[in-house]
């Protein structure tokens, strides 16, 4: 893949069957932004801890973010003033402000609706136990993304068994394409 890529997980990161995992195996160019505790993630920590993986990344980079990752993006985002990404793909965005949340929000909750200023695509489940496809479309209409409605792929997780899932892997290049490159 010819563009810069960090790849964010959610809560309790992203296992061996995670798509997200398959995809750094296939292109170890990819990096996950670490965090020290994925168990129970605390909204500012997160935001500092991306902030360092883009300073340190080499171009401006596409973020690939899962779950409670998504919600990391737009609040780093809303954080921001220098915005140094080319865009982000935002796959099964948690609601942390539904019940069926299942830690303490520790910050991600509002939900930011703000317009986010660079590319994005929201990838979304039609049976996602922590989103609702509505609430998946809300956020991708305010956030001002294009809204792909993926099938019924629960979390879109390593549950999910989507190996290196292709489809997503398209509208990862979607974006990438949109990335200016050095003649």
């Amino acid at each position: 893949m010819d563009c810069d890529v960090l790849t964010l997980s959610g809560l309790w990161n992203s296992g061996p069957e995670h798509w997200q995992t398959h995809w750094e195996r296939k292109h170890p160019e990819f990096v996950r932004v670490p965090h020290r505790d994925y168990n129970n993630p605390v909204r500012d920590e997160w935001v500092e801890e991306l902030d360092a993986a883009i300073a340190a990344s080499d171009g401006p980079p596409i973020l690939v973010a899962h779950s409670l990752g998504v919600q990391l993006v737009v609040q780093w985002a809303r954080s921001q003033s220098d915005l140094k990404i080319a865009g982000a793909l935002l796959v099964a965005p948690s609601d942390t402000e539904a019940p069926s949340y299942p830690v303490p929000a520790n910050g991600f909750a509002p939900v930011p609706l703000d317009k986010l200023p660079f590319p994005t695509i929201v990838a979304a489940s039609g049976n996602d136990p922590f989103v609702s496809p509505a609430r998946a479309r809300q956020f991708a209409d305010a956030w001002g993304s294009q809204f792909v409605e993926v099938g019924n792929l629960g979390h879109i997780n390593g549950d999910s068994n989507l190996g290196d899932w292709p489809v997503g892997a398209t509208l990862l290049a979607q974006l990438c394409a949109q990335v200016p490159h050095d003649a």
